[in-house]
């Protein structure tokens, strides 16, 4: 690809609300993701599938023939409509698509209308190595689909940027900001790639994410955009959680936030599930990982009293979707939810 940037030919990275044509996902084989429990995932993420399938094509990636019998099977049982789904055999480490999957872009133009970026990745700072196979997902995706790509040469992960589709990001600098993943790249260098990039014109940071997630906070566990001006942030209402001040601090600084237009950001906050613990590990457990499909958004719950409350919250910002609950107790072992494991492909402009 040439080297102008994404931004500079007219490429913008859609708000996730925006019109999806699918939604990707690396089916799930990685037994040390979800230790001694990853046979336990597959009713909820089938059932997952099933729900963005009625109204997005449904993209998977496999590791081999094999693989993509055994999910065929596993969705047919769970009720999914086959003809709404798409195998790609290309092989990953992990599940995490949100992380490894390709980013899309669109631009208003007839000439290569969507275009994909491939950031390099690093396993969330080296952590769970190995991580060549999903470092080349977005290209081999390109290529599938005959789309041009773009190549920052920089570590960057779907999971630490939300966007409003107004030319706004996003993120926190616990993750961006961390020593593990552009140790020779500032603030302002990293704003710069976000802005070249993603097309964007503002980054917003909060500072920390929550307890548990090995990410090092990930805004999708504690801030979405809803629209351009409105956000969900998370808060933890119990005192002696170790979440609550990082969560108050995180919703003081977008109290001080500015749009582009000048508006202060309209904020809905949206409570922390009970903590969620195995073998003695607080697990990342957020109703925040939602994922927004065309017709729903899809909500990891935690069988957990708050679970319903967090719902109509959910709803209230999403009148035009249906809010689906699933049970994300299993999942979430694996330290991510249904947004983690998810990368939407947004609809190109039609001239």
């Amino acid at each position: 690809m040439t080297n102008a940037t994404p931004k500079s030919l007219g490429y913008y990275f859609p708000a996730e609300f925006a019109p999806h044509d699918a939604i990707w996902l690396s089916w799930p084989h990685k037994e040390e993701s979800w230790p001694g429990k990853i046979a336990s995932i597959y009713p909820s993420y089938t059932e997952f599938v099933k729900v963005v399938s009625l109204t997005e094509k449904v993209c998977i990636n496999v590791v081999d023939e094999k693989m993509r019998n055994s999910a065929q099977k596993m969705l047919q049982l769970a009720g999914v409509n086959l003809e709404r789904i798409q195998f790609y055999l290309h092989p990953t480490n992990d599940a995490w698509c949100r992380d490894h999957g390709p980013a899309f872009l669109i631009r208003d133009n007839p000439i290569d209308p969507k275009a994909i970026i491939d950031w390099n990745i690093n396993a969330w700072g080296g952590k769970y190595p190995p991580y060549d196979l999903d470092d080349v997902i977005p290209t081999s995706i390109a290529k599938a689909l005959g789309l041009p790509i773009f190549n920052p040469g920089i570590i960057m992960e779907g999971g630490s940027v939300d966007f409003n589709g107004a030319g706004t990001v996003m993120t926190s600098k616990s993750c961006l900001l961390n020593k593990n993943r552009n140790p020779h790249l500032n603030q302002t260098q990293i704003e710069t790639y976000l802005s070249d990039y993603y097309g964007i014109d503002q980054v917003l940071w909060v500072s920390d994410g929550i307890v548990g997630d090995d990410t090092d906070g990930h805004i999708d566990d504690t801030v979405r955009f809803v629209n351009e001006d409105t956000v969900i942030t998370v808060v933890e209402n119990n005192v002696l959680s170790p979440n609550f001040d990082i969560l108050q601090q995180n919703l003081k600084e977008l109290k001080q936030m500015r749009l582009l237009n000048g508006k202060q950001l309209n904020i809905v906050e949206l409570p922390m599930p009970a903590d969620v613990i195995y073998e003695g590990q607080l697990l990342p457990a957020s109703y925040a990982n939602f994922y927004i499909s065309n017709g729903h958004v899809v909500v990891p719950t935690f069988k957990c009293t708050i679970d319903d409350k967090a719902m109509q919250i959910i709803q209230s910002c999403f009148p035009t979707r249906q809010v689906v609950g699933i049970d994300s107790t299993d999942i979430i072992w694996g330290l991510g939810s249904f947004h983690c494991l998810s990368q939407q492909e947004p609809t190109g402009i039609t001239l």
